[in-house]
């Protein structure tokens, strides 16, 4: 290869005998700078706004749960980290505004990478991302947060769920903001009845399986 060609030729080598080292100038400047210390735990560590942290199944504000128990969640990770089944609401036990709720909800925090991508695919805003970022335990089984673990507390204006919908109002309406608090009079309904049902029919379909 000729010097014209060879872009490393001794015509086009560097006359600065430092230029080799140049680079390393950010490296001495900062070496010499003060040090900075965080007082942490002691003093807690400010997050950005829209800081990527623990997740949150948010409420509606008359406290009945905005998943819908779609499972969009669970199918946009990457990682797998996400499991959902839904179920159907109930006049009797109805913890969301829609025909659906989410029944059992869990996030595998040792798979999360806490991509945000879960909060993307939400279609009703049901779940979102905290600014919490102390996650670490001493189990596993620990860092498997469930429903219970992640549903947001209640706030003024709120009735646990289940309980019923907003009279005259509908799904809908829920989504649009039109329910700003719990009805007067709403008291919270009785739990269990409607997973114990799905149980049961659970056990009878593998029963059915099994004979045939």
């Amino acid at each position: 290869m000729s010097d014209q060609q060879n872009p490393y030729s001794d015509k086009e080598k560097p006359k600065n005998p430092l230029a080799g080292v140049a680079g390393f100038g950010v490296t001495f400047g900062t070496m010499f700078k003060k040090r900075t210390t965080e007082q942490y735990p002691e003093e807690p560590k400010q997050t950005a706004l829209r800081f990527h942290g623990r997740h949150q199944l948010n409420r509606h504000p008359d406290g009945l749960e905005k998943c819908v128990g779609c499972e969009l969640c669970a199918w946009a990770c990457p990682a797998d980290a996400i499991y959902v089944e839904g179920a159907d609401n109930t006049d009797e036990e109805r913890y969301s505004p829609g025909e659906r709720y989410g029944r059992v909800y869990q996030i595998n925090y040792l798979r999360c990478i806490l991509c945000g991508l879960c909060i993307e695919a939400c279609p009703t805003r049901a779940l979102t991302m905290t600014n919490e970022f102390e996650l670490a335990d001493d189990s596993r089984a620990k860092l498997i947060y469930t429903k219970e673990e992640l549903l947001a507390g209640l706030t003024e204006g709120m009735v646990d769920s289940p309980h019923s919908i907003f009279p005259g109002m509908t799904a809908k309406d829920y989504y649009e903001g039109r329910v700003t608090a719990a009805a007067p009079g709403t008291v919270p309904q009785q739990r269990g009845g409607q997973a114990k049902a799905e149980d049961a029919q659970d056990a009878q379909d593998a029963q059915d399986g099994g004979a045939a």
